[in-house]
């Protein structure tokens, strides 16, 4: 019995013989490879032979991307299609990494891992027709070269990196930073924030490569947070691409709010809106002087709501750290140890033990910072949280926006104009 089969070659080069003697090749305008057959025509047996036995229909494989194909993004997945057969495998590799996939309920196979940003793919399918007959064929393709990548990262303020999973307080906003430049538009539109209890929020942008979000009041004791930022594949603006997917969550612990009135010289604490301590203090001097680049210093604590940033058992100030170096300047000093000391911006002001101080509740005579008794220090340094809530009241000078977490020194209105 003579037996017809058919084998095509198509695009994406599957490789086949032909045993059966006397056989022959020829294009096919419509696979767009090369047609195996049996010489013999179709509708005439050859002499004192059996009608010709029909063939089990031939396999096409589709895949995509196509074969050679250059520039291919990476927010698409890899997807393989089989027509008149079955798929029985598919492997995507670059070098000795694997790419993870599966098949799909329409008998597809699509492909689930991650792609890189500039490396060539290989994909070996094995497929089989209705009678069982397998072929295999491979292709390969590359994917997009970046000029730049964004690698993303979440901060809990300039000095520190965000704890996924920590807990923070009631005034600790979301902050993402890119390693490069961006597109800010396109850079917001990748970020997803979720709150429980549900909150309205908005973004600002401290550079181009840093954006804060924080909601139109402080958080909740108990909020949850959590921040996903989608750019891999995705251009952020000139070339440069978001490196990988990132995400990271934080909780808000009990909302912690500290009022401190330099006028009254008195800073109360309230946890939940309730007032647990109350503690004497003396802020900053105030006056001027000319720093060594010919700036001009002021000595008032900074006005309006401050966040805790950092918390040090003990921090060596001088003078020099905001400018004073000449040592016949009357505001200048050299380097003193001080202990419990709880920073609440980046220019260096801090609530700090001051026994050295004897005007606590009485009169303002520090260089900036918020002194306290050892005992209140202490207890600020034990119990407060990066995130908490500083509020300096009856000050002439504002703080800055950018120094420290400035965020809430603006009404939620004008915040990210």
């Amino acid at each position: 019995m003579i037996q017809r089969r058919k084998v095509i070659i198509g695009t994406l080069g599957v490789a086949a013989t032909a045993t059966a003697a006397g056989c022959s090749a020829h294009a096919s305008a419509d696979s767009g490879g090369t047609v195996w057959t049996n010489p013999v025509a179709d509708n005439q047996a050859a002499p004192g032979a059996s009608a010709p036995v029909e063939s089990a229909p031939v396999v096409q494989l589709t895949v995509t991307p196509a074969d050679k194909a250059t520039g291919v993004a990476l927010t698409k997945p890899i997807v393989v299609a089989a027509q008149s057969g079955t798929l029985q495998s598919v492997t995507v590799t670059t070098g000795k990494t694997k790419v993870a996939g599966a098949l799909q309920s329409d008998g597809t196979w699509a492909s689930t891992g991650e792609l890189d940003y500039n490396k060539t793919y290989k994909v070996v399918v094995k497929a089989a027709d209705s009678a069982g007959t397998a072929s295999e064929q491979a292709s390969t393709f590359t994917t997009i070269k970046p000029k730049q990548i964004a690698r993303i990262t979440f901060q809990a303020n300039g000095l520190n990196s965000l704890k996924s999973g920590g807990t923070y307080g009631a005034g600790q906003p979301v902050i993402v930073a890119f390693s490069h430049t961006v597109d800010k538009e396109l850079a917001e539109k990748a970020i997803e924030i979720t709150t429980s209890p549900k909150v309205e929020g908005k973004f600002h942008w401290v550079s181009n490569t840093i954006v804060h979000w924080r909601p139109a009041k402080y958080w909740t004791a108990g909020s949850s947070i959590k921040v996903s930022v989608d750019v891999l594949g995705k251009e952020l603006g000139k070339g440069v691409y978001g490196d990988r997917n990132a995400s990271a969550s934080f909780k808000i612990g009990r909302q912690l709010i500290a009022i401190a009135d330099s006028r009254t010289h008195i800073t109360k604490v309230m946890i939940d809106g309730k007032v647990v301590r109350t503690m004497k203090s003396s802020f900053g001097m105030g006056g001027t002087t000319k720093g060594a680049q010919g700036q001009e210093i002021n000595f008032w604590t900074a006005g309006g709501p401050h966040v805790v940033l950092s918390k040090e058992l003990w921090h060596t100030m001088n003078s020099s750290s905001y400018g004073v170096t000449d040592p016949n300047n009357p505001y200048y000093y050299g380097d003193d140890k001080v202990q419990y000391c709880t920073r609440i911006s980046y220019s260096g002001e801090f609530l700090h033990a001051a026994p050295w101080n004897h005007q606590l509740g009485v009169a303002n005579k520090s260089h900036g910072c918020i002194n306290l008794s050892v005992e209140d220090a202490k207890w600020v340094y034990e119990n407060f949280m990066v995130g908490d809530v500083v509020d300096v009241k009856n000050s002439p000078r504002t703080l800055g926006l950018t120094n420290g977490l400035g965020d809430w020194t603006v009404s939620f209105d004008k915040y990210g104009n």
